[in-house]
């Protein structure tokens, strides 16, 4: 590198630093006014297991599990609470399971806590199990979800976001049962 251009980087560096010293002053960090929402999988939602025919593990088609959640929220002032989450699941392939690619559906709820469903959106995830490979595990990412405040001391206490998958009748008895499928 010649002396010259030794020079002209070395000249830049201090508007390079005083640009990100105005840049800082100009959006200063607020605090949340509050706690975030929890975000929870609900259990009885929480796995999926077709059955095909008698309960027996030969029997068992493609399943599902939401593994967790972790969320991120902000809000201050009077402003809605947005709130990002991100859900992980593990599907299986079990013996009965036909193909190599399954479309599981789940929820995610916004709720004033022990009250009421604010908002209910219900996702399809398709999933390709590559040859060989009896579990795929994927994490879903969402963006924005917004929680509408009545006012500026409205807490994320308030609400709760809530994950779980949708299941037939059927499917929901076994999940509440408590039954499992596990290896040898």
């Amino acid at each position: 590198m010649s002396r010259l251009h030794k020079f002209l980087l070395l000249a830049t560096i201090p508007l390079v630093l005083s640009g990100c010293k105005t840049v800082g002053k100009q959006f200063k960090k607020e605090k949340n006014a509050g706690p975030c929402p929890a975000a929870l999988v609900l259990w009885d939602a929480s796995r999926k297991v077709e059955i095909h025919g008698e309960e027996r593990y030969e029997n068992v088609g493609f399943t599902a599990e939401v593994m967790g959640t972790h969320s991120f929220c902000k809000y201050f002032d009077e402003r809605p609470i947005t709130a990002d989450l991100d859900v992980s699941f593990a599907f299986g392939r079990g013996p009965a399971a036909e193909g190599d690619t399954h479309t599981y559906t789940y929820f995610v709820s916004v709720v004033r806590k022990n009250l009421a469903v604010i908002e209910k959106k219900v996702y399809t995830l398709d999933v390709r199990f590559p040859a060989g490979q009896k579990v795929v595990t994927r994490t879903e990412r969402f963006s924005n979800i917004t929680i509408p405040r009545a006012s500026a001391n409205t807490s994320g206490n308030n609400f709760e976001i809530i994950v779980g998958l949708q299941l037939t009748p059927e499917e929901l008895a076994f999940a509440r049962s408590g039954k499992r499928f596990r290896f040898n």
